[in-house]
């Protein structure tokens, strides 16, 4: 398997920072999966935990200038890499002003993501800096694990087909309800949810999802990806499904609601 990415633009590499940082923010170790056009990073623990899931889905030619990949063999040309994603955030503070960052998969006596950050230079000659991230490939056994999330039927958009949203914070000593009105409804087509079953629906009934505050606050406060659209799916008394969309970047986070 081999692997060799290269990022020259500096928009681009202070967008895949903040990607970075987004999901550092949210777990400490993710998957990264490579293929011939896309990357993606992923977090399943939702069975081990009963905690969050992420999906983040990134067109590679949005980023790189120059990409090579050879995957596991001709018929199963991906890479899957369990990464600690803080460490490669840390190593790319270094590349905002940088002339390239290259990325690409080592081997010394483990496998790493080399980071090489070519630094402006008053000299003659650029300064590189290179960091080696340790990471682990997962093996193709286990490729199964990390497949796109199946979504259930949800049951409205943003808490109703009205447009209307209500946050409820709850403690011992207060109870404090934000209303939002006026939010849009998306509309979704699929096999199992269709526009005839949006309206077969009261517009006013409310769906909801009781979470856990500091998994919903870590998502809010952490994202930096800076979205052009943000959508909230509700699988009544299931799960939160956020849908963030940019025009290089699209992150699912799936939170599941508690039951006490």
């Amino acid at each position: 398997m081999r692997f060799r990415g290269k990022l020259v633009d500096v928009a681009c590499v202070a967008s895949f920072t903040r990607v970075l940082n987004t999901i550092a923010k949210l777990t400490k170790t993710c998957t990264l999966h490579l293929s011939s056009d896309k990357l993606y990073f992923i977090v399943s623990d939702r069975a081990v935990n009963g905690g969050v899931t992420i999906w983040c889905e990134l067109v590679q030619d949005n980023f790189f200038e120059e990409y090579q990949m050879d995957g596991l063999s001709v018929e199963f040309n991906d890479i899957y890499l369990d990464i600690p994603p803080d460490s490669i955030a840390r190593a790319l503070k270094t590349a905002q002003s940088a002339k390239s960052v290259k990325i690409k998969l080592t081997k010394k006596h483990c496998p790493y993501l080399t980071l090489d950050v070519e630094l402006a230079s008053l000299m003659s000659h650029s300064r590189v800096v290179t960091h080696d991230i340790p990471v682990q490939v997962v093996p193709h056994q286990l490729w199964g694990d990390h497949k796109e999330p199946s979504v259930p039927d949800f049951d409205v958009l943003q808490a109703n087909q009205s447009g209307e949203m209500n946050l409820e914070i709850n403690t011992e000593i207060l109870s404090v309800t934000t209303y939002f009105k006026d939010l849009g409804n998306p509309p979704w087509a699929s096999e199992n949810w269709s526009q005839d079953r949006c309206q077969a629906r009261d517009p006013k009934a409310m769906a909801q999802a009781k979470v856990d505050t500091k998994k919903l606050l870590q998502f809010v406060a952490g994202q930096q990806i800076n979205a052009d659209k943000a959508v909230c799916n509700i699988v009544d008394k299931k799960l939160l499904h956020f849908i963030l969309l940019h025009e290089d970047v699209t992150l699912q986070y799936f939170l599941p609601a508690v039951t006490t």
